[in-house]
């Protein structure tokens, strides 16, 4: 049975705030502390604490992007995205050495495993991932 959660994340970048609401509730959505519009994430945003600026810094730069975090079906989640301002320069470097469109190299789990064309491509054999879920 698919799970798919219709209460999305919308987020508020000056106030570092998120809400969760459904896409379909009235109007646009306004943070009820600045009245700015806020930016719908979608549902598999693991929301940064408050406190934690260098959380925030990657997150705007994930969202001003065009990237969110939209889910598929059964678990599928929306992707890897950069959590740190250092994952996030890394892949802006990759975007600059290669060409690879910024919306693109933010979505590429390890920027160092990249063919000259700018396509990320797997580890081979005999390699270990670095990816979400592998122990080391």
């Amino acid at each position: 049975m698919c799970f798919y959660s219709s209460r999305m994340h919308f987020v508020c970048l000056s106030c570092r705030a998120a809400w969760k609401r459904t896409p379909a509730s009235q109007g646009p959505a306004r943070c009820p502390q600045c009245r700015a519009e806020l930016i719908n994430a979608g549902a598999d945003l693991a929301v940064p604490k408050r406190r934690d600026h260098a959380g925030w810094r990657a997150l705007e730069a994930v969202l001003r992007a065009g990237l969110t975090f939209h889910g598929g079906c059964c678990g599928t989640g929306p992707g890897y995205r950069p959590r740190t301002p250092r994952e996030v320069r890394d892949r802006l470097a990759l975007a600059a050495r290669t060409g690879l469109p910024v919306k693109k190299a933010l979505v590429v789990p390890d920027p160092t495993f990249t063919d000259r064309h700018g396509a990320a491509r797997t580890p081979g054999r005999g390699t270990r991932s670095q990816g979400r879920g592998t122990r080391i």
